[in-house]
């Protein structure tokens, strides 16, 4: 019996740190988001490492993050997302379908901690971003972590969110304290070079803005050129009707003088069984897991786990998914 076939048997013999949810009830699910496409990863071999973790509880994942390890969302940011490749994408899809001008106004939903945006603001000082995500954690990691890096002049073009993705006029724009704002900004200055070192803040830095004039229906934004939704998230919407609004809302954020929707999806063959992943990187190890696919609703359940390689110790369930494909 071959190695393919000894991994397959080991699977069929054969889990929560974000949860499913569904949208029109406020449960949320990440935003982040990540782009953990499975062919881009090596399969994990390590018999031995998958029964330990196997008998592991869910709430370790949360136990695990304690303050002398890197934030679950750096470690998302690394193994996940390349935002200067998506950048370069975006922009050759808006010169081909649209043209005439460079695009300058971005909507990132689903934005967690906003990578993608904060990438786009440093590569043009016109640039503006729109950044909208259910997860307020994510979205004050961002405030302290990733615009700083941009500085006080990106976080001016910056207008993040917090809210539905199904009803983002009813989204609070999250503010800062400006006085924090410029500490944060000295601080990424010194420590730029030392990112996987990062530790867990003490405490967020943004806060969601309560008066109304700060709802998004009340705030006057520029036509978006392009909106986007990366990371499988829109397999986060399981219902037609869901998925059909939202594309309503992304049309309606678009210039009046054209604009592109650019969206990935998760699918293949790999996407309808279990599976289980690894990608190794200097300082960790990132695990992707896939649960049993469900063929009648079409579902199934991922979750990211991260193993450090200094601490010897694992974040599991760093982030889970319910998605519909």
């Amino acid at each position: 019996m071959g190695k393919r076939e000894k991994q397959k048997q080991r699977h069929e013999k054969g889990h929560r740190g974000r949860g499913s949810f569904n949208y029109l009830q406020e449960d949320h699910d990440f935003d982040d988001t990540p782009r953990p496409s499975p062919s881009e990863e090596e399969c994990a071999d390590d018999s031995n490492e998958e029964k330990e973790e196997e008998e592991e509880e869910e709430e370790e994942g949360h136990e695990n993050q304690s303050h002398d390890m890197p934030s679950k969302f750096l470690l998302y940011q690394q193994s996940v997302q390349s935002p200067k490749g998506d950048i370069s994408y975006l922009q050759k899809f808006f010169l081909m379908y649209v043209g005439g001008r460079m695009p300058l106004h971005l909507q990132e939903d689903f934005c967690g901690t906003a990578l993608l945006s904060t990438e786009w603001l440093r590569s043009d000082s016109r640039r503006t971003v729109v950044g909208l995500d259910l997860d307020l954690e994510a979205l004050n990691w961002c405030m302290e972590s990733n615009i700083p890096k941009v500085g006080a002049d990106g976080f001016s073009r910056m207008s993040l969110f917090h809210g539905n993705v199904l009803q983002p006029l009813q989204s609070k724009l999250v503010k800062i304290d400006p006085q924090q704002l410029v500490s944060d900004i000295s601080l990424s200055q010194n420590e730029e070079n030392l990112q996987t070192d990062v530790p867990e803040s003490d405490a967020p830095t943004g806060s969601v803005a309560q008066d109304d004039k700060y709802t998004k229906r009340n705030i006057i934004l520029p036509g978006r050129d392009i909106v986007c939704a990366f990371n499988y998230s829109c397999c986060c919407l399981h219902k037609r009707a869901e998925l059909v609004l939202y594309f309503k809302h992304a049309r309606e954020a678009l210039s009046t003088k054209g604009g592109i929707f650019v969206m990935d999806l998760y699918g293949g063959t790999s996407s309808e069984h279990k599976l289980r992943l690894q990608r190794r990187f200097p300082n960790f190890t990132y695990v992707w897991e896939q649960a049993e696919f469900d063929i009648i609703q079409r579902k199934t359940r991922i979750s990211l786990h991260f193993h450090m390689k200094k601490e010897q110790r694992k974040l599991r369930h760093a982030f889970s998914y319910s998605w519909r494909l």
